[in-house]
């Protein structure tokens, strides 16, 4: 599998940040746990700036690993909007790379999120705010 990739990152880059070696597996690549604990803070914030309401994760309806993460590596996080419901919301997540010393990003990982809007009582609402689709204008 080549590591180069055809397709720019789609969507709103939403977090930039730095792996570092306390977030690596035995094999000392990164763990995949901390790639996608990145990527549902990201959907988060995403989908708190889209609704303008606090919303928390119901489901990572896919996930797919297609290269690995190094140390080193800055991993950027875009996120794009798939589709908005009465109380919930779908988001893509994909993860571009930049090696160390490379300029050219690398895609590494995707998924897809579910996220829900919360009232104070942490029980669903609806979306107050019109989200658009990705594409939409």
């Amino acid at each position: 599998m080549s590591e180069k990739t055809e397709n720019a990152p789609a969507g709103e880059l939403t977090i930039r940040t730095l792996a570092m070696p306390k977030d690596t597996n035995p094999h000392g690549d990164i763990f995949g746990g901390w790639v996608l604990s990145q990527m549902d803070i990201a959907g988060g914030i995403y989908t708190r700036k889209q609704t303008g309401q606090k919303t928390v994760t119901v489901a990572v309806d896919a996930m797919e690993f297609l290269l690995p993460v190094l140390v080193g590596d800055v991993i950027c996080c875009y996120c794009r909007t798939i589709k908005v419901g009465n109380t919930s919301m779908t988001v893509d997540v994909d993860v571009y790379v930049s090696r160390q010393f490379e300029h050219e990003r690398i895609k590494v990982t995707e998924g897809r999120f579910t996220y829900v809007a919360i009232d104070a009582t942490r029980r669903p609402i609806k979306i107050r705010r019109q989200v658009g689709l990705e594409g939409e204008n």
